[in-house]
């Protein structure tokens, strides 16, 4: 998805028309599927609480991740967003108020120093863009504490298009105010799609059928092949190259996240 973004950008497009079609034209595909499947949409307080999961926290965390792909590469946006698992395993023991197991504070710590390893000296512009990154990590750790807490049982599909329409909502209303450019060549638009289909549908309909059959921590388990794909697709399509220190930094932080993912299992997030 990062790498497809920067084929998009290239057109002169911005995250707010991305965003705006990425959601939009997943949550109508998600709710063809969820009627398919026979699976109901949320009503009442839950639904409620799902648009805002996607209207606030999802949305959030999609601005901060898609500017960040703006200001620094693909590769990098990939494994600074991998931050992530520590944070909630930080998010999830200050609200439960018991600490955290001693194995997992050294993941946590390994996660830490891999990060910086992965940041390296910044300058410039290139500042912000890891300062997005990072709080996409943030985001979306919060987002996952929240969502396991408020996410109805079943009607998966269901469930992720209300997030998915939430989000679409708020960053169709954006496009709309700021005259958000559209692509504007048949390579862009087939990018965007792909962003919204394979990026978007076939990965959480994907996830969800690992996490039948593999059970939530082997699925994190094999989930951390993400930021290595999006490193190598960059490398291969954009011409992106990372120095030794940052993937020393990004091995740490993917070490760390499979640790954590084998020690328990991870909350019942909606991985949206």
């Amino acid at each position: 998805m990062p790498v497809l973004t920067k084929v998009v950008y290239d057109d002169g497009v911005g995250p707010f028309g991305v965003l705006s079609v990425r959601f939009s034209l997943a949550a109508v595909v998600l709710l063809v599927l969820a009627r398919l499947r026979g699976e109901a949409l949320p009503r009442g307080r839950a639904a409620v609480g799902l648009l805002l999961l996607g209207g606030v926290g999802y949305a959030a965390q999609s601005l901060c991740y898609f500017s960040a792909l703006e200001r620094i590469s693909a590769s990098l946006t990939a494994l600074l967003l991998y931050s992530y698992p520590p944070l909630v395993v930080l998010l999830a023991a200050v609200l439960a108020r018991r600490r955290p197991r001693a194995v997992a504070l050294g993941c946590v710590a390994v996660a830490t120093v891999g990060t910086a390893l992965t940041i390296g000296p910044v300058q410039g512009g290139q500042a912000v863009g890891v300062a997005l990154g990072l709080a996409a990590a943030l985001a979306y750790a919060v987002y996952i504490v929240v969502s396991s807490r408020i996410a109805p049982s079943g009607g998966h599909f269901a469930t992720s298009a209300v997030v998915m329409a939430g989000a679409g909502g708020v960053y169709d209303l954006l496009a709309l105010s700021t005259g958000a450019p559209l692509p504007g060549s048949a390579r862009a638009w087939s990018a965007l799609v792909a962003v919204a289909l394979v990026g978007t549908v076939v990965a959480v309909t994907a996830f969800f059928a690992a996490l039948e059959r593999l059970g939530p921590g082997d699925t994190a388990v094999v989930s951390t092949a993400e930021p290595v794909v999006s490193v190598s697709v960059a490398a291969a399509v954009l011409g992106e190259r990372l120095g030794a220190v940052q993937v020393a930094g990004g091995a740490l932080v993917l070490v760390a996240v499979v640790v954590l993912a084998r020690l328990a299992p991870e909350p019942d997030a909606v991985p949206v």
